[in-house]
């Protein structure tokens, strides 16, 4: 124990690098499914239609003329559709298999922010707090499961992390000019990932111009313009014949759009920050921000302009923001040492502020074990993955009478791209039924969402399809019925499958 408390004080970043990434293999390993709509609807499902010659999703263009931009970048998605390329030429089809590669190459790219925003506290506040931050980087309850799930809102902050601390460093570069550049090529490809990070790499140039520094802004600007346009404007310009047609379109749809998602008042991130980051200790983190704005105006300034946005706009998403909680961690830690030094000679101040941390890593440790293994998701998955043994299946039902919001059948797992129908909430039996009577595409499968009334529901559905037989039940994991617990609008519903034996026999494989 000695040796390792030595080991450890010597070497710091590789103690919390190790403990980092053996928590993000752990995610990579167990956390299977996905977190939200977008981390598998806007990258995994695109993606694999592609490669499937299919553009299920309709982002792509068609003879027809009919599709348009959808305002996504087709980087990210991009990178994902010649990995499974690659895995497939290389004979991996299992759709579970691809996911853990994808994971595990999510899990390695995050310790990105792990190891430079360590670096970074480094060289701005020295080893005490680059130590916590880096802890808290590396074991943040949340931070190993966002880590291997396929958001823009995370994969994009390394990107951001490298270029920060290239601008920090750029000084003492012996070509500095070339490196200020470089942290620009850097910081667009964040963009390039997320289009929101501009915000952040507008609120680095926003600091350097308040420093006076001129060069180095116009340096940095030029650089994140040129990696822009080498991407968007390349790809756009291949696949829509006009430059930068995704970008424009994803501020039109916003500007026009802002109001059809979850609208909240202005103070919801910040509510929702101090919540998460667990207070009194978060708490500290904010109060440590606002006390290093001056020093810390790199950090401040782009923060600041991120959850001022953010706020004013309507369409408020709790993963919007994980962008910034590791700078916000960095700037936080930083300036709450500082205020601490003015109390250190209180007792009961110090005494307090030592219970809180500690009270913070053990509400941090029973938040990070179930979380970082969480298989989130699963009933939706394991139900498409159910399905896909069926190699003949054409057609099927989500009954959902619950909701008037489908939540989409991730098909990737169904490893095919087929038309389904749904009967949900507003949806009249008689008016089905009149439908299947006038030529209606009669399904294999129904699936029904949640077991309320279960009974009542599938005798409805007898009437039009008498052949139904009952195939199997697919529960959602522990930490799905947990979140559900805590808040209702997570609906992770239970999904009891019913088989069409008119037009489906059952399958003998295991």
């Amino acid at each position: 124990m000695d040796k390792l408390i030595a080991w450890n004080k010597a070497r710091p970043l590789h103690t919390i690098f190790w403990c980092g990434l053996f928590l993000r293999l752990l995610a990579a390993i167990f956390a299977k499914g996905y977190g939200w709509h977008d981390d598998q609807f806007l990258v995994i499902e695109i993606a694999q239609s592609w490669l499937d010659g299919v553009d299920f999703y309709s982002w792509l263009p068609n003879k027809q003329g009919t599709n348009i931009p959808e305002g996504f970048s087709f980087f990210y998605p991009g990178l994902h559709f010649m990995l499974f390329w690659l895995l497939e030429f290389l004979g991996l089809t299992d759709p579970q298999t691809k996911m853990l590669i994808v994971r595990i190459l999510h899990a390695l790219w995050s310790m990105v922010i792990v190891v430079f925003g360590y670096k970074t506290t480094l060289l701005i506040a020295g080893k005490k707090p680059a130590a916590l931050v880096g802890w808290l980087l590396a074991t943040f309850w949340i931070f190993p499961f966002l880590s291997v799930r396929n958001l823009v809102e995370y994969a994009s902050i390394p990107f951001l992390m490298v270029g920060l601390w290239m601008i920090i460093t750029g000084q003492k570069n012996q070509r500095p000019a070339l490196w200020f550049l470089a942290a620009g090529l850097v910081l667009g490809m964040a963009f390039n990932v997320r289009f929101q990070t501009l915000i952040v790499t507008g609120g680095f140039g926003l600091a350097l111009l308040f420093q006076q520094r001129w060069k180095e802004t116009f340096l940095v600007a030029l650089g994140t313009l040129i990696s822009i346009l080498a991407v968007q404007v390349t790809v756009d310009y291949f696949v829509w014949g006009k430059p930068l047609v995704q970008f424009i379109e994803y501020v039109d749809y916003n500007m026009h759009n802002a109001a059809l998602y979850i609208v909240s008042p202005w103070y919801t991130y910040l509510l929702f920050l101090l919540g998460i980051m667990i207070p009194p200790v978060s708490i500290f983190i904010f109060a440590g921000y606002f006390y290093s704005w001056k020093k810390l105006s790199i950090l401040f300034v782009p923060i600041l302009i991120f959850m001022i946005f953010h706020s004013y706009y309507p369409n408020k998403q709790e993963r919007f923001v994980v962008t910034i909680m590791p700078f916000l961690f960095m700037a936080g830690v930083v300036g709450w040492q500082r205020m601490v030094q003015l109390w250190n000679e209180n007792k009961k101040t110090m005494k307090w502020i030592a219970g809180s941390w500690m009270f913070f890593w053990i509400v941090n440790f029973i938040l990070l074990v179930p979380v970082t293994v969480m298989y989130s998701k699963k009933a939706r998955v394991e139900s498409m993955a159910y399905l896909s043994q069926y190699d003949q299946i054409q057609h099927f039902l989500i009954e959902d009478e619950q909701q008037t919001v489908l939540r989409f059948p991730p098909q990737y797992y169904l490893k095919k791209w087929i038309n389904y129908d749904t009967f949900m909430r507003n949806d009249s039996i008689n008016g089905y039924r009149d439908k299947i009577a006038r030529g209606g595409t009669v399904p294999d499968f129904v699936l029904f969402f949640q077991p309320d009334n279960l009974d009542r529901r599938v005798d409805s559905m007898l009437t039009i399809f008498p052949e139904l037989e009952y195939e199997a039940t697919i529960e959602p994991g522990f930490m799905d019925k947990v979140i559900y617990w805590l808040n209702p609008i997570n609906d992770n519903q239970i999904i009891t499958i019913y088989r069409n034996s008119a037009t489906i026999a059952k399958t003998t494989a295991e």
